[in-house]
């Protein structure tokens, strides 16, 4: 039996020790993440489970969607076949955000011998080298250099700039500016539903960044919050820019920002995760302008055999 439960804010210290050595190099595996993303659609619920800790999502609507991500365990790893045991038990039949590496391990012909292999394109990661994002050398980054140049001119040298950590006392001031923020890309209109899942997950975070322990960075201009970014750890050597939201309207601002999470939140990480593009193209293009040092791709397992009668015990 799987007793899963509803995961929150004040569940994150007590399953924390699961993520020692996490190994999964996909942002869904970042512990803040998986509580943070509830919305009236989607739901998480966490389990214990054999020295492992499960987690299951749960949809309203998309009833289609439900699923689990793969155990998280310090010490061990489940195999395919535990994988459909675990599966047939909790009454999921597929596994989203599973690494392309996770099916190399055990080899394709062993996964697929329970499970439809499907990619699952959308929540490829694109991953960097942290020193690369910080230090921006090369002919490959002239124009961010030159667009920070152009903010550092118009707004640094004038005083107008400041820079400071994220805590529970300025975490007010980055809410005010994500609302506006997404009022500039209508984010709650209906054909926007990720960005507007993203809001209620930064929304979330936001509001519980010390519960959380996540390393966050702000901008002002001219006193206002202009920027924003938070970042979580994913494996030993690899955070991820969890958010990182800047108006586009001011030249030179995101490249500026971006350069400053990389110098400031990555101490100690060698890879920098910017989380994936969601199938939106113009997100794509702006990833891939920062040259991934490589996209960890993601797939769906789709258990093939769920026989009926099977113990079920889902949220």
């Amino acid at each position: 039996m799987i007793n899963f439960k509803p995961l929150k804010p004040i569940d994150h210290d007590n399953y924390r020790s699961y993520f020692k050595n996490q190994r999964y190099p996909l942002c869904a595996y970042a512990l803040s993440s998986i509580i943070a993303w509830t919305n009236k659609e989607y739901k998480p619920f966490g389990a214990e489970f054999e020295g492992a800790f499960i987690v299951a999502s749960e949809f309203e609507k998309e009833k289609k969607n439900r699923h689990l991500l793969l155990p998280i365990s310090p010490e061990r790893e489940f195999s395919p076949d535990e994988l459909a045991s675990l599966s047939k038990m909790s009454g999921y039949t597929q596994y989203w955000f599973v690494p392309e590496e996770y099916v190399n391990r055990f080899g394709q012909d062993a996964v697929e011998k329970y499970f439809q292999v499907k990619p699952h394109a959308a929540y490829d990661d694109y991953v960097y080298l942290a020193e690369d994002l910080a230090e921006l050398t090369g002919n490959r980054y002239s124009k961010k250099r030159n667009l920070i140049k152009q903010f550092r001119r118009n707004y640094v040298d004038q005083g107008r700039v400041e820079v400071e950590p994220i805590d529970e006392n300025n975490a007010e001031s980055c809410l005010i500016f994500l609302e506006e923020w997404c009022e500039e890309r209508d984010c709650d209109s209906d054909d926007q539903v990720d960005l507007s899942c993203e809001k209620k997950a930064a929304i979330n975070t936001l509001n519980h960044i010390a519960v959380f322990d996540l390393k966050g960075l702000l901008l002002r201009i001219d006193g206002k919050v202009n920027a924003f970014g938070i970042s979580a750890p994913v494996t030993q050597d690899m955070a991820t820019l969890q958010y990182e939201k800047a108006f586009s309207r001011i030249k030179g601002l995101y490249q500026y920002f971006d350069n400053a999470c990389a110098q400031r939140l990555f101490d100690g990480f060698v890879y920098l995760n910017k989380e994936s593009d969601m199938g939106i193209p113009g997100l794509a293009k702006a990833k891939k302008s920062y040259h991934p040092v490589k996209i960890v791709k993601s797939f769906k397992l789709v258990l093939k055999d769920l026989r009926i009668g099977d113990e079920i015990n889902s949220p």
